[in-house]
């Protein structure tokens, strides 16, 4: 039996607003845009959005990643050699270790070539600069639980959320009364507890 259990890791780190970068080289000028996103359709969204707006653009290449656990990832070099753009974007992004993110570097080519270490360069520099001025944030990893329990018991079961610092909604209070919760993986277990201790009050993760 373990008696020092390895602590639950319920935090990633992520951005809270849009934030933009500049780097030029020979002419070109390399211009990003990082956005906090949440999942593929909206990084879509803000890729169609990006495409149009900068349409005279040589390149817009970029790089995401997704989730708390920041397993879902994608690159695109859109034209420009193989691995030179999207990918040390995504070092950018695994660098500082960021997920729910998507950074995107728009070109203008400056007539001069710049070669594959120039390209790298200068997209993993235009990336650095769009996560230099973003806003990093730390955000927590929740599962939801619906909590069903009787008119009686709402004072037990608020107070109950109250001391894990839970913070309840989509409350509907009637003979049977129902309240859903985001709940950090590290106080699952104790939140777990704490419900089974109220009569006639159940639980449901979503």
């Amino acid at each position: 039996m373990n008696d020092n259990p390895t602590p639950v890791c319920d935090l990633y780190n992520t951005i809270s607003r849009v934030s933009e970068g500049l780097y030029k080289e020979k002419g070109s000028r390399f211009l990003s845009f990082a956005y906090p996103v949440s999942d593929k359709e909206e990084t879509d969204g803000i890729l169609r959005k990006v495409k149009k707006e900068f349409f005279d653009a040589r390149h817009c290449c970029f790089a995401f990643r997704l989730g708390p656990e920041g397993n879902e990832v994608r690159t695109c070099d859109d034209g420009e050699p193989s691995y030179s753009a999207g990918k040390p974007i995504l070092g950018q992004i695994l660098s500082n270790d960021l997920s729910d993110i998507l950074i995107v570097v728009v070109r203008y080519f400056g007539g001069t070539k710049l070669g594959l270490p120039g390209l790298t360069k200068a997209y993993r520099t235009a990336a650095a600069n769009a996560i230099k001025n973003a806003d990093i944030i730390k955000k927590y990893i929740c599962r939801i639980y619906t909590i069903d329990f009787g008119y009686g018991n709402i004072d037990s079961v608020l107070k109950a959320l109250g001391q894990l610092n839970i913070i309840p909604y989509d409350r509907k209070f009637d003979l049977r009364c129902s309240i859903k919760a985001d709940v950090r993986l590290s106080l699952i277990e104790k939140f777990r507890e704490s419900i089974s201790m109220i009569d006639g009050a159940n639980i449901k993760e979503q």
